[in-house]
């Protein structure tokens, strides 16, 4: 029996270009898949409303999850569901406000982006408005830069602990959230498709270039690393049939997943 496949991928340096932000090289690929009828579930830091347009503009219709695994969003459709479905795990984005601003009020110095106007993060970041309107709109995780000192940093983190967060040092932001990472909404997605598709075997892959994808690699039937910046640092059992693409980016998740498709006869 051929098996069902399902394929997880990150985004930035993965599916989309390091530079440029596209996945045009990769639209071979993508096709194919949509013409099988394989989901293709985005995992990524992006949140679910910067995802849910990149999903509108490669044609996509799958569930996905938002900031490093905070949240599952399976929207209408998909999976038999009649109405969309946010899936949590770890703390909600209310619940870590509401620990950051009881620390605040006891001395930690920090602006997060909830603190911030749409004008504000525009500055800060170089968004467009529209980015900026999107990277507020979260389920589980809160960007926030530090004005303290380091000895501070130490005692903020320690009280998030205390709470059931953690602090993770970003490109330029740290980032306040639960205890979860891209590999519990793989995990869940995996076992939902399981019973979705009954006793069809199934074959998980998935794709990413940094550290920040290990977990969600090992998870997998097939882990594929994508040629990157930091990729060398991924480290994975032989046993787990690990692929690397030669080439970096959309180009090399393209050839891989051609050539998987090819294999499982798609």
């Amino acid at each position: 029996m051929q098996p069902r496949l399902i394929v997880f991928t990150d985004l930035d340096g993965t599916l989309l270009d390091h530079h440029s932000y596209s996945w045009r090289a990769a639209m071979p690929a993508v096709s194919r898949l949509c013409g099988h009828g394989i989901p293709l579930i985005l995992n990524s830091s992006k949140t679910a409303a910067e995802i849910s347009e990149l999903q509108r503009t490669m044609g996509l219709r799958a569930p996905f999850i938002v900031e490093n695994g905070a949240a599952v969003v399976i929207p209408q459709g998909c999976l038999g569901n009649d109405d969309d479905e946010v899936v949590h795990f770890g703390a909600s984005h209310e619940e870590v406000i509401r620990s950051l601003l009881v620390r605040r009020e006891a001395g930690a110095h920090f602006r997060c982006f909830h603190d911030m106007s749409v004008d504000e993060l525009v500055q800060l970041t170089g968004l467009s408005a529209h980015g900026a309107e999107q990277a507020k709109q979260r389920l589980g995780t809160e960007p926030l830069l530090w004005e303290g000192s380091d000895e501070e940093l130490v005692d903020f983190r320690t009280a998030l602990k205390g709470d059931g967060l953690r602090l993770v040092q970003g490109g330029r932001f740290l980032h306040a959230m639960g205890r979860f990472d891209k590999a519990d909404g793989a995990r869940f997605l995996l076992e939902r498709y399981r019973e979705h598709y009954g006793d069809t075997p199934l074959v998980s892959i998935a794709l990413g270039d940094s550290p920040n994808d290990q977990r969600m690699l090992e998870e997998a039937d097939i882990p594929v690393v994508i040629r990157g910046v930091n990729s060398d640092q991924l480290e994975l059992p032989a046993s787990s049939r690990p692929m690397r693409s030669l080439k970096p980016g959309p180009e090399g998740w393209n050839e891989c997943v051609l050539n998987l498709l090819f294999e499982y006869g798609y």
